[in-house]
């Protein structure tokens, strides 16, 4: 597999969330990603303890924002491969939807509280630019 380079379009996961964006560095283990657009919005709640709400501090957790800088690691940055990149902020939305569905769905303690973040989130992500 050949090596990504600065200026490249990718998808790259970081934590929990997954986002379109543009390698700005190479360093050993990882890119220097540029934030463009989101594909998946972070889950809530503590990273360590996935899925449970009896934990000690249930974080909410923002997406990154637009152009934010994040490191990559490089096995976890692919080749963007579509033709056209979302705007930041109806990805951001269309990425809040699906996981409020996704919670919906779900009638356990972590959801409930993994809504009630997002209900917060939202109002939030709504007063960006």
């Amino acid at each position: 597999m050949s090596e990504l380079s600065i200026g490249s379009i990718v998808t790259a996961f970081y934590k929990t969330g997954k986002y379109i964006g543009e390698i700005t560095e190479i360093r050993p283990q990882s890119y220097l990603v540029r934030v463009l657009a989101v594909l998946k919005h972070p889950m809530q709640g503590d990273l360590h303890q996935p899925k449970e709400a009896m934990v000690e501090i249930f974080h909410e957790r923002k997406a990154l924002s637009y152009r934010e800088q994040m490191n990559a690691p490089k096995k976890m940055v692919k080749l963007y491969k579509e033709d056209s990149i979302p705007s930041y902020n109806e990805s951001l939305q269309v990425a809040l939807e699906k996981m409020r569905q996704e919670l919906q769905a779900d009638e356990s303690a972590f959801a409930i509280q993994s809504m009630k973040n997002l209900d917060i989130l939202n109002t939030e992500y709504y007063k960006l630019p």
